[in-house]
């Protein structure tokens, strides 16, 4: 094992000048410190966690509240995307990470009492019931906390811009043609609310009047509900040109209604999805989406999170966006032009 004595005598200089280097004190010249640290990192050295925390009274220990209500766990691609890349940066500045529950060992603990316990110093929330009294004790408790796509005025939230997806993904439905638009939206959490606002915003924009019974409530993630409610939809005398769905994997179960009642997307019906999944890519036709950028998301949780831990001082919550990306795909037809004035999209206008 590679020690802080070999990394000195490979530099040339005193066991104290390599540990000061690797803690990060300013009284290392910085090339010097810069010097240090690659061959601390070619050699393979690794920290001795245990005795960084006791020399420093500090735990360098993050915690994770990851409680999914739907069940899919970290099967859910988006939340395994962020989490992934939240661990990579923390454990590259030094700390390590662990999931809070609700019954750690089969006692009872609230997520404050673990922290404490696990001498923990900070907590991202990437997935929770945000208003749960467990929750809103941590972030009165004045402990560093970040959360993902949801905001408290007491800690930075990080977030996938909702709106400004939904307005690209409306805006090539609409230059596509489509004026017959169902939306087939999640549970009415914060995150929809900002979907649902911006597909509005959009219709109003396009002169547009959505029918209310093709805006529909569902599930995310739900294939089978996705299903049903394109059964629904399409039982009534007209028919949508496009359905919106809430993400790529629900509306697989969309896709396989349509599918079975032998309509082709997208020469008959147009469908799109959100979160540019992997699956997007796989499906046939490729589906259009909007790709939510999941591991720029993490990275930043994890930044902001350790700023608050490490300059308190100078950290100040902040509500941070982070833009997705239109994939067009294939999956939503050109429509003739319905105005004298009105041209359909071209190609290189959705990329």
């Amino acid at each position: 094992m590679v020690t802080l004595k070999d990394i000195a005598r490979a530099c040339g200089v005193s066991r104290s000048t390599v540990s000061k280097a690797m803690n990060g004190y300013g009284d290392v010249n910085r090339e010097t410190a810069e010097r240090i640290r690659q061959m601390a990192e070619t050699m393979g050295y690794l920290p001795n966690l245990a005795a960084r925390s006791l020399k420093t009274n500090r735990s360098y220990s993050l915690g994770i509240v990851f409680s999914d209500q739907l069940g899919s766990g970290l099967k859910h691609e988006y939340f395994t995307c962020v989490l992934n890349s939240f661990k990579e940066e923390a454990e590259a500045a030094g700390y390590s990470i662990t999931f809070l529950s609700d019954c750690p060992g089969g006692r009872r603990m609230s997520y404050l009492e673990q922290c404490r316990y696990r001498s923990l110093e900070g907590v991202m929330v990437a997935c929770a019931d945000y208003e749960a009294e467990q929750i809103l004790e941590m972030v009165k408790s004045g402990l560093p906390m970040v959360t993902i796509d949801y905001t408290f005025s007491e800690c930075t939230g990080v977030l996938s811009d909702n709106v400004r997806g939904m307005h690209d993904l409306m805006h090539y439905v609409f230059r596509c043609g489509h004026r017959e638009i169902a939306y087939i939206h999640g549970e009415l959490t914060s995150v929809t609310r900002k979907r649902l606002a911006s597909f509005y915003q959009c219709c109003e924009e396009f002169g547009v009047t959505p029918r209310p019974e093709w805006i529909i409530q569902s599930r995310y993630r739900d294939a089978e509900s996705c299903r049903a409610l394109t059964r629904q939809l399409l039982s009534g005398g007209t028919r949508p040109t496009c359905i919106l769905y809430p993400d790529d994997c629900a509306l697989v179960g969309g896709l396989n209604e349509l599918q079975e009642r032998g309509l082709r997307v997208p020469e008959e019906i147009s469908i799109a999805g959100y979160d540019g999944s992997i699956l997007a890519s796989l499906l046939s036709p490729k589906l259009t989406t909007v790709r939510q950028d999941t591991d720029m998301i993490g990275r930043i949780a994890a930044r902001k999170l350790i700023a608050a831990i490490e300059k308190p001082r100078t950290w100040l919550a902040e509500q941070i966006q982070v833009p997705g990306e239109l994939v067009p795909g294939e999956s939503v037809a050109r429509l003739a032009p319905q105005t004298e004035n009105e041209t359909p999209i071209k190609k290189e206008e959705a990329t």
